[in-house]
């Protein structure tokens, strides 16, 4: 739903004109003063025609010599100009109309503007800007901005639209002196030096953001993203959530039975977690960690804190395959201790439904698992007191907000409400960079396992044109001779999942002709869950030696035997997908492989994603290329999270100044929370997409 534009009268601004402002997300005057330039030109200095340099915008003055029409090699208007130093600039326009024609008289003096060229008579602009002017016309005083725009505005429309901004709209001081640097402008005067600079700044300084005026625009956005996510832990840490203390020995039965010993950086997060569930306001932590590197053992000690305190516990994952991989983990850590473990997904038989339903309303069940299922209507709990959310940034905002609703839903808070929430365990395992934490997710207590479990071997990375498939089925074959596994990942498809589908097949069938002699299985987002957990069972089980796969196997089941990953057309896959596809193997003692297949020709960006995979098996690196190439939004999926996407700061550039804008956000809510306010009104007052769950 598009929200409704406020611009003041004084702009003038037709509902036409406002329904293209609004395909630009511009809807207020302030809109109008932040849409700052691309680009600038100088039309404040003449340039000598010997001096034009090839490619680079510049302003020549110069007198008509002759105009005429040519027809070779194609119809064209050719002027012929000299300057005062008599130095020939060629004017060629393809298109061109009468008024061109008439403009072009002989021995007119008229300013040009453009890019030069070696053209077939000498130096040429082919398409300038041109007027007609007089000895005594003056310069332009400023330079010249060049606006991101849509169809049917002109840069002359929006230069007008913006000078009237400037004259006519209120801009005003906000912030207080304590958190400004007396060295910054104005937010008015950085404002009007953006648009209009003077002619000695260095247009590179205001094209690259570097300049003094884009520090604090800058400062101006992060202090309001950091102001609302600070707000948000601010409300949490004021809401109510049970304590949950031990109340039986079920957590340290569950740490007992567990086969191995946690690595460092798992006490590490376990005690901060810990920590958290023990106040009586909601835990609100962000778990993130490596492939393979433990995060399922501490929601599940989550969980036995949880269950031990005597209240249920919600874990939700994004898809089916992954729900039901925490399910069978948790159901085999806590069926021993007596503790009932629910499955439910939207594939669950309607009977089995009701059930869980009922058991979960009756406190029969101490922790569920499930997908979306889990927000559903139907489902009540009788005490919820801990939802862990998995790969918590594929969800969106309302989906993790319908989550923790549940508590107040629950049976116990109906008969006697008490809590505000219950606590909360997210866990991703895309490693996020320190400078995307601070900015988006100010607002979350961080803990980062860092450390992956003893006797991991390293994997392997190769990467191989297609020309040489056949010798990768080769060397597979010779793999599973020596009893090992393998995945052969078939590639993403994003505009056809029945594409994707069918390539699946074709390449099962494909290995089954070359490789008769062996077992070679076949799993797909098609498939039924009952389906897909038999094929793995017999995978699992190592009765399948070669298992052909969608990216539904991205966060699979553990197979220690399963050596070596095949992954077809991995130039197709985001950086995030091929390192949690490349985790699948190396979790036993065996040395593992991935083998990335690619078709050439590749793209400037997939040779970069294919360089870093090979180069790195550190997430946290690979995270930062992955942020650098495709940005915060698409790298968060934040388009869909509701997350506030920056538009004028660089995560990776302006790291003193985020940290600067966090700290002042907290300093303007305890001190001055009504300048605070009006800074948050300022930035997002038509688009609040604040962090809420």
């Amino acid at each position: 739903m598009s929200l409704p534009a406020e611009f003041s009268k004084s702009l003038k601004i037709t509902p036409k004109l406002a329904e293209k402002l609004a395909k630009l997300g511009l809807r207020t005057d302030q809109d109008i003063l932040l849409h700052i330039p691309l680009r600038y030109e100088d039309e404040t200095r003449i340039t000598p025609v010997a001096d034009l340099r090839l490619g680079v915008f510049a302003q020549a003055q110069v007198r008509v010599i002759e105009a005429t029409v040519q027809f070779r090699p194609r119809r064209q208007l050719v002027v012929t100009t000299v300057d005062d130093a008599d130095e020939t600039l060629v004017l060629r326009f393809i298109h061109f109309y009468p008024n061109h024609t008439s403009a072009f008289k002989a021995d007119a003096l008229m300013r040009v503007q453009g890019e030069a060229r070696h053209g077939f008579f000498g130096m040429e602009m082919v398409h300038p800007r041109f007027q007609a002017v007089h000895d005594d016309t003056p310069l332009g005083e400023t330079l010249t901005p060049v606006y991101p725009t849509t169809d049917g505005l002109a840069q002359s429309a929006w230069r007008k639209l913006i000078a009237k901004a400037l004259e006519s709209v209120d801009l005003p001081e906000q912030l207080p002196a304590q958190i400004l640097d007396g060295t910054w402008p104005t937010l008015r005067e950085a404002v009007t030096l953006l648009h209009a600079p003077p002619p000695d700044v260095n247009p590179s300084a205001l094209t690259e953001r570097d300049h003094v005026a884009w520090s604090r625009i800058k400062f101006e956005e992060l202090l309001a993203q950091q102001l609302s996510l600070t707000k948000a832990k601010l409300k949490r840490s004021a809401e109510r959530a049970p304590a949950l203390d031990a109340q039986s020995d079920v957590l340290a039965q569950f740490i007992a039975q567990l086969p191995f010993k946690m690595t460092g950086a798992q006490n590490r997060a376990w005690a901060q977690i810990q920590t958290d569930m023990l106040a009586a306001h909601p835990m609100h932590r962000l778990l993130q960690g490596d492939v393979g590197s433990g995060k399922t053992v501490l929601a599940g000690l989550a969980c036995a804190q949880c269950v031990s305190a005597g209240r249920q516990a919600a874990v939700m994952a994004p898809t089916e395959i992954l729900a039901e991989q925490l399910y069978e983990k948790l159901h085999g850590w806590f069926t021993p201790l007596g503790i009932k473990v629910a499955w439910l997904a939207s594939s669950v038989k309607k009977k089995d439904k009701l059930a869980v339903y009922s058991a979960l309303t009756q406190h029969e069940v101490h922790i569920v698992v499930g997908t979306h299922a889990l927000i559903q209507d139907a489902v009540q709990f009788d005490d919820l007191g801990l939802a862990v959310i998995d790969e918590q940034h594929r969800f969106g905002v309302g989906q993790r907000l319908a989550l923790r609703h549940k508590m107040n839903e629950s049976v116990q808070s109906q008969i006697k409400p008490q809590y505000d929430a219950p606590h909360q365990l997210m866990m991703s395992a895309t490693p996020i960079p320190r400078t995307l934490a601070l900015s988006y997710f100010a607002d979350l207590d961080v803990a980062i396992l860092d450390e992956l479990p003893p006797g991991r071997t390293p994997i392997v990375t190769k990467l191989i044109d297609q020309s040489r498939r056949h010798e990768v089925v080769d060397k597979v074959a010779q793999e599973v001779s020596k009893g090992e596994q393998v995945y052969w990942v078939c590639p993403l498809i994003e505009e056809s999942e029945a594409l994707e589908l069918q390539t699946a097949i074709d390449t099962h069938g494909a290995l089954v002709a070359t490789l008769p002699e062996l077992n070679i299985g076949l799993v797909h987002g098609r498939m039924s869950a009952q389906e897909k957990r038999d094929v793995m069972a017999e995978f699992v089980a190592g009765r399948i030696q070669i298992l052909v796969a969608t990216t539904v196997i991205e966060v699979g089941v553990d197979v220690p035997n399963a050596s070596w990953m095949v992954i077809e057309h991995a130039e197709r896959f985001g950086l995030s997908q091929l390192h949690q596809l490349r985790g699948r193997v190396g979790r036993g003692a065996l040395q593992s492989t991935c083998v990335m297949l690619f078709e050439k020709p590749l793209s400037a960006m997939a040779k970069a994603r294919l360089k870093i995979m090979y180069e790195s098996t550190d997430g946290f690196e690979i995270a930062r290329e992955d942020l650098r190439l495709r940005g915060p939004g698409e790298f968060l999926g934040a388009k869909q999270s509701g997350l506030p996407l920056l538009r004028f700061a660089d995560l990776e550039k302006d790291i003193e100044l985020l940290e600067r804008a966090r700290d002042a956000a907290m300093w303007l809510l305890q001190h001055q929370p009504q300048a605070a306010e009006l800074h948050l009104q300022r930035w997002f007052a038509q688009r609040e997409h604040f962090l809420s769950a």
